[in-house]
């Protein structure tokens, strides 16, 4: 089968589409035959060699987290699943396979597609949609009424944060790009804002900020209002040592003030979002969809900035 691999740290232009072993589902595994994927923009920092100290992989290394397909295959002890079911999941916690042909994964990281989607279109969802509701339902305890900042709005997980922010209830402001402002108003952002005209000081206060930038968290808490709560998602890639250090200290300092968290969503959640999608409360927004063999381009436009959503992967495509 065809997979993504890379056999060395640097530039996108490392990524390659190998012919590989085809996987076997082990006891509690599934084998899915993948119809599309999608790039996140936290692999770029691992494929760079930036977060090489969080993971022992060795080389050859795969990317993709989080694939729409169907079962062709069950390991043992496997009861839930059946040849021919439309699934969407994620990956193993911080590993990468997702854009190839086919991937084993635990049953656990699987849950039924929702039936208003495509395959492809589900593929843009499981990482960023998981980890939107993890940080608005359990981190931040969102309330109606309340008020939330979404700062880079415009990305994968942004722009669901915008959505279930509204869906919740919530005010919502986002930040982005100013060629997205508009946009991303379209998503439902009561107010949407140019991150580069718009000063930290100008904004606020509010009960909640999903920060999905990384830089700049000492000026954004301030914003806070007296109960509120920041959901750091992301670090300072330039910086990326002393990023996770001083969010880690600002968490441990302020707990209740300060959270971050790694994504690592259990079938119920994964399911969750399924329902929350079928309901119309969130959608896939996809930028751009790419062939495998244009997985280096993907990644070239994904570290330019601007993405609207997500770039997916469509893995039977030429």
């Amino acid at each position: 089968m065809r997979a993504v691999q890379y056999d060395r740290y640097g530039s996108p232009e490392v990524l390659r589409v190998d012919e590989v072993p085809m996987p076997r589902p082990g006891a509690g595994e599934v084998l899915v035959e993948v119809r599309a994927a999608s790039v996140d923009a936290g692999e770029m920092a691992f494929r760079a060699g930036r977060m090489r100290w969080m993971t022992r992989a060795g080389f050859p290394r795969r990317t993709g987290g989080d694939f729409g397909g169907r079962v062709v295959e069950v390991g043992a002890g496997v009861s839930e699943w059946r040849t021919g079911d439309g699934v969407w999941g994620l990956m193993p916690h911080l590993t990468f396979g997702a854009i190839a042909e086919y991937v084993a994964v635990p049953e656990r990281r699987l849950a039924r597609a929702p039936k208003n989607l495509s395959l492809l279109d589900a593929a843009a969802l499981p990482v960023s949609g998981t980890t939107a509701l993890t940080a608005l339902r359990d981190k931040a305890q969102l309330a109606p009424g309340e008020r939330l900042l979404v700062r880079g709005a415009a990305g994968g997980v942004g722009s669901v944060a915008v959505q279930l922010g509204k869906a919740l209830g919530a005010h919502v402001t986002a930040l982005a790009g100013a060629r997205n402002v508009d946009w991303v108003a379209e998503l439902g952002a009561d107010v949407a804002l140019d991150y580069r005209t718009t000063r930290p000081e100008d904004l606020g206060p509010f009960d909640v900020i999903v920060d999905v930038v990384g830089t700049d968290l000492g000026a954004y808490q301030a914003r806070l209002a007296r109960q509120g709560r920041l959901i750091a998602l992301a670090f300072d890639t330039d910086r990326i040592i002393p990023s996770v250090l001083g969010t880690g200290l600002r968490a441990a300092v302020r707990p209740r003030r300060v959270k971050l968290f790694s994504n690592d969503p259990s079938a119920d959640r994964i399911a969750e979002l399924a329902r929350t999608v079928e309901a119309g409360d969130a959608r896939p927004v996809i930028d751009t969809v790419f062939p495998m063999g244009d997985i280096a381009e993907a990644h070239r436009r994904l570290e330019a900035g601007g993405v609207r959503g997500k770039f997916v992967i469509d893995v039977r495509g030429s």
